[in-house]
């Protein structure tokens, strides 16, 4: 994104510089609100399946779009070792104000580090994939970035229910998008406002077809309470 909403609403909750609200407008012609307090929780405040990923973590840890460090600060008290990731310059500076030792400012695309035993998408992290048709050139870099052995714990929801259901059981999608899970946001924060960008949701047979093709087995991990899942690859 090329205004950094969320980094400047995460460094006013941090500095109590009259932290508010972020405004989420989407194609889905939906209105919403993200809490800058809900990037801040604490374990026991995180859904079940993200708690139930953080559990599965092992070794050396890669957290992808860390955000406020929430995820990185749990795993690094466990004891693990946990490198964090965002392409925020905002979300960096917090994550180093809240002690985080290894975090690194970068697209993931453009990170070419060190291999990882667990990378982590969380918060519908997939995401970031932003539309189908990027999801090759994604499961092909993440690859890159795992240990033998390595695994990637993810969420994402199956948002066909957003859709009008017809009389036959089918879903009224428009032909404008490729896939149904392909959306469009603009983030507000006091007075700035995003550009729009896409940002993917996938069903999980979707997700499983593309990362088998890629060599991974896709294990379902759990089900969420409305639509939504963790997921797992390895190789």
């Amino acid at each position: 994104m090329s205004v950094d909403v969320f980094g400047s609403a995460m460094l006013d909750f941090l500095s109590g510089n009259n932290p508010q609200d972020i405004s989420t407008y989407s194609s889905l012609d939906e209105q919403d609100i993200i809490p800058i307090s809900y990037l801040f929780r604490d374990f026991r405040d995180m859904p079940v399946l993200e708690q139930e990923a953080l559990k599965r973590c092992h070794g050396e840890v890669l957290d992808i779009g860390c955000g406020a460090g929430s995820h990185s600060l749990y795993l690094s008290k466990k004891g693990l070792s946990v490198t964090s990731l965002d392409a925020s310059e905002g979300a960096i500076a917090v994550c180093k104000e809240r002690g985080l030792p290894t975090v690194v400012h970068s697209e993931l695309l453009h990170y070419n580090g060190k291999r990882f035993n667990t990378i982590l998408l969380l918060m519908n992290g997939i995401g970031i994939v932003g539309t189908l048709k990027n999801l090759d050139s994604y499961l092909t870099h993440l690859k890159g970035l795992l240990k033998p052995n390595g695994q990637i714990l993810f969420d994402s929801s199956d948002i066909l229910y957003m859709y009008e259901e017809e009389e036959d059981g089918g879903f009224l999608v428009p032909t404008l998008n490729e896939y149904y899970g392909e959306v469009s946001f603009v983030l507000r924060y006091k007075d700035l406002t995003s550009d729009p960008f896409p940002w993917l949701y996938v069903d999980y047979n979707t997700i499983s077809r593309a990362a088998q093709f890629h060599g991974f087995q896709c294990e379902l991990v759990r089900k969420g309470s409305h639509y939504d899942y963790l997921a797992k690859l390895s190789l």
